[in-house]
């Protein structure tokens, strides 16, 4: 499987297709007029290993929520990444059965080294 969950209004997501140069067989799924269904954050979460590792603490929702002074279970994380698109950490790469989480330089060169081999 070769899919990207990202925004295309979000101009860093835009920024790193751009970078990434990926190749017409990547599904590009723009999760606000597209929403992520329970199977598959499921897939996402059995690669990334939790629900809070696809979470960003970086939106808006969470500061205006207050949630990182709340003790958030995985359970809670899955939920408000359903409830609302800007709770999931972007983009999200899936390769095949590897997953690349965020926008960090680090996690675009990862994605770069595993496209170059």
């Amino acid at each position: 499987m070769k899919k990207v969950y990202y925004l295309k209004t979000c101009s860093t997501c835009i920024r790193i297709l751009k970078e990434l140069d990926l190749s017409p067989a990547f599904v590009l799924q723009d999760i606000k007029s597209n929403a992520i269904t329970l199977e598959q954050l499921e897939q996402m979460k059995a690669l990334a290993g939790s629900f809070e590792a696809l979470f960003s603490k970086r939106s808006r929702l969470y500061k205006e929520k207050d949630l990182k002074n709340q003790d958030l279970t995985e359970v809670d994380f899955k939920n408000y990444i359903l409830e609302h698109y800007t709770f999931l950490s972007r983009p999200v790469i899936l390769i095949d059965d590897q997953i690349f989480i965020g926008n960090s330089k680090k996690t675009v060169e990862a994605v770069k080294d595993y496209l170059a081999k």
